[in-house]
């Protein structure tokens, strides 16, 4: 309860334990550091009923929305110093835009319309320390976690074990790294689970289903063939793009909620065939196309296992554009709950910090979603002040911030409604 307090009170780059001990009525540095770093405690059994518990409650959120539940994977980087923290190493990180010494993890988070919550998590091991088995015992790593893993590999690895536990969703969302992965797209066909995955803008498709072969030998120089021959050349779709119409695309005029109110788009569709896994299996999938309208030309591409006929374009549109809360939750989760503040170097101190993290988020959530009636634009930071000065101020202080916030409320609500 006091470290959970600790990340609530505590401002971004401040909640870590020494900070703790100094807000935090009652509390002792070496009690969190053996808390989080040494104790036995499992986080596994934590992060799994915050996924129980957070279906059930974006279950309600969908019996309200009536949209389709979404399990969005993506990874976060958290900047690291020296090369002692349990997987660190010189490694891209999104937070920054470039290569930094960083610790990354993958995640999942389910969500429907607006409200997103992270419900698992896997630390990236680099091959720098899945191949030096002294430095995995060191840090404390499970013989069983030291293989490496591909971040599609800890994917697949969440959604099993998402399904296992009894959480509900309709559909995997995540970025270019996981849809331009085959071999996820196919393990998502054989678990039957319907996906739309963001692909890179040089993707290849096939615009008409090809028919492979190996060639005939040609004059009697050089080898004969052995790898089979499509019978048409496949398409970039940064070349596809340029061959449509207006007539190609239709307007959707409700497809994300933003702060100044809905996203348009202008959204194409088009059924397509792509060489999936090792093997090379050619397999029909619905390309999915959308263009700002009204703001910043942004193009986004993915792929979907779904038929073209399943979903209307507004749906395809609106289960592509879900990834943005992941990023939101992300934000809220460094910002507000001290996700990338923790002091510890080792596997178990990294998982025991991420589970009280992702129970904390849930608890905001639930906070937003029970006074969503009296108050239907609360932000996690606006749930976290709440919460704070309901824990340590006074019913004066409560009062105050209550008005601050509805004072924001009411001009936030006034740029809806002009746009």
């Amino acid at each position: 309860m006091q470290y959970i307090q600790g990340l609530l009170r505590l401002d971004k780059g401040k909640a870590n334990m020494e900070r703790m001990e100094e807000e935090i009525p009652e509390s002792e540095y070496r009690a969190y550091q053996h808390f989080i770093t040494n104790s036995k405690w499992d986080y596994r059994a934590v992060i799994n009923k915050v996924c129980r518990d957070a279906s059930e409650v974006i279950k309600s959120v969908k019996s309200k929305s009536g949209r389709l539940t979404g399990l969005i994977i993506d990874e976060s980087a958290h900047l690291k110093r020296g090369d002692k923290s349990v997987g660190v190493a010189r490694q891209y990180a999104g937070v920054v835009g470039k290569v930094e010494n960083c610790q990354v993890g993958v995640y999942a988070s389910l969500v429907n319309d607006n409200r997103a919550v992270l419900v698992n998590e896997r630390l990236y091991l680099p091959r720098a320390w899945s191949g030096d088995r002294q430095r995995c015992r060191q840090a404390g790593i499970p013989p069983r976690e030291v293989n490496y893993k591909t971040k599609p590999e800890l994917a697949l690895e969440m959604i099993d074990e998402i399904i296992g536990l009894g959480a509900e969703f309709d559909w995997v969302g995540g970025d270019g790294l996981y849809g331009h992965n085959g071999s996820l797209r196919c393990g998502l066909d054989r678990r039957g689970l319907l996906f739309i995955l963001d692909i890179h803008k040089d993707e290849t498709v096939y615009l008409e289903k090809p028919v492979f072969s190996i060639p005939d030998k040609q004059g009697k120089r050089g080898r004969p063939a052995k790898r089979p021959t499509a019978d048409r050349p496949p398409v970039k779709l940064k070349d596809y793009i340029n061959q449509l119409g207006p007539n190609d695309w239709k307007e959707e005029r409700k497809v994300r909620r933003t702060q100044k109110g809905w996203k348009k788009s202008k959204v194409h569709l088009k059924r397509v065939w792509v060489c999936e896994g090792a093997d090379g299996e050619v397999k029909e999938r619905t390309l999915i196309i959308t263009q700002n309208v009204g703001g910043p030309e942004k193009t986004k591409y993915s792929l979907s296992n779904g038929k073209i006929q399943d979903y209307t374009h507004r749906e395809y549109a609106w289960m592509q554009s879900q990834r943005y809360w992941v990023e939101r939750t992300f934000d809220d989760s460094k910002n507000e709950l001290g996700m990338s503040d923790y002091q510890v170097r080792k596997w178990t101190g990294w998982h025991h910090h991420h589970s009280l993290v992702l129970m904390a988020g849930l608890f905001l959530l639930v906070q937003k979603i029970e006074n969503e009636t009296e108050a239907p634009l609360m932000s996690t930071r606006d749930a976290r002040i709440l919460a704070v000065i309901a824990l340590f101020g006074t019913e004066k202080d409560l009062e105050i911030r209550m008005k601050q916030m509805k004072k924001r409320h009411r001009k936030r609500q006034a740029d809806i409604d002009r746009r």
